[in-house]
């Protein structure tokens, strides 16, 4: 087991704001289906308390609206609140103005029920881009600390390969600072693999899963950071009738993720984001890393 302290975070969104279902369920609809977020995040937050882990969540605006007591409870049973947006747009679907209404939305909102700061955010889909880092200065001028929206990899939705792999601080566009803590991967060669979690934790087999985690660890010598969403874990949660591949990256393995989640939790030692860079050595940090150069 490794003794490094990793970063544990769950991205706090029902199972029909997903945006693989984007094509057949449109935002006015929500409404008319079963919530189920608040059930299955109580049920990560007692498997959190009976393996003494704290972890971040990255809560959907949208969702804390709605259940102002769900958000209430995970800051009182001592885990981190963070910002997931409000209504689980790509960001670079986006302009700058809409951004930052809701962007200042959710954060004023989850701010004014736990009554503390919110340091972190947390892209919908990772969609902070080559064509979206102009979302970076409005974070900062928002008054985060940190983003985790940054994936190393080339995919269709998502990702900018050539960024940096362990945390670092950037200097954006207009000259303001902030701390991103990127999605972790895994290296086989020169090949980069996801294996943080979500869908990849879901659909890769567990012992892939555990040999990747653990590279970073010793490959880097730096904490990772891994990331689940609650209805991962509720198989029994309704079908949508969407693409037969958004069918099968949503639904395969959700009977298996409970128990993985139990053994990773065993297998590595985790706390929150807001944790983990608070002890992060400063001399580690890839320091005014630009996207503008």
């Amino acid at each position: 087991m490794t003794t490094l302290v990793n970063a544990l975070s769950v991205d706090v969104e029902d199972y029909y704001h997903v945006a693989a279902f984007d094509k057949v369920i449109q935002r006015n609809q929500w409404p008319t289906f079963e919530s189920r977020v608040g059930r299955n995040t109580r049920v990560l937050l007692d498997i959190f308390d009976q393996h003494q882990v704290k972890a971040t969540f990255f809560i959907l605006g949208w969702c804390a609206e709605r259940d102002p007591a769900l958000v209430k409870e995970i800051a009182k049973r001592g885990h981190e609140v963070a910002s997931h947006g409000y209504s689980h747009q790509l960001i670079y679907s986006q302009s700058p103005d809409e951004f930052r209404v809701e962007t200042k939305k959710s954060k004023d909102l989850l701010e004014d029920i736990i009554s503390k700061p919110v340091k972190g955010y947390r892209a919908a889909s990772y969609s902070i881009t080559k064509k979206s880092l102009w979302a970076l200065d409005i974070l900062s001028e928002a008054g985060f600390e940190y983003d985790s929206s940054i994936f190393p990899v080339l995919h269709d939705r998502y990702g900018i390969a050539d960024s940096p792999e362990t945390i670092y601080k950037i200097k954006t566009a207009q000259g303001n600072s902030l701390i991103e803590f990127p999605m972790s991967v895994a290296k086989l060669g020169s090949v980069k693999i996801p294996v943080c979690g979500g869908g990849y934790f879901r659909l890769f087999p567990y012992a892939l899963t555990k040999m990747g985690l653990n590279s970073i660890n010793r490959r880097t010598a730096q904490p990772f950071v891994f990331y689940l969403h609650p209805w991962e874990i509720d198989p029994d949660q309704p079908r949508i009738s969407a693409s037969l591949f958004s069918r099968f990256r949503h639904y395969n393995n959700l009977d298996l993720c409970e128990a993985r989640l139990i053994k990773l939790l065993q297998d590595f030692k985790f706390t929150t984001m807001a944790n983990t860079l608070a002890h992060y050595p400063p001399d580690k940090m890839h320091a005014d890393f630009s996207f503008t150069q």
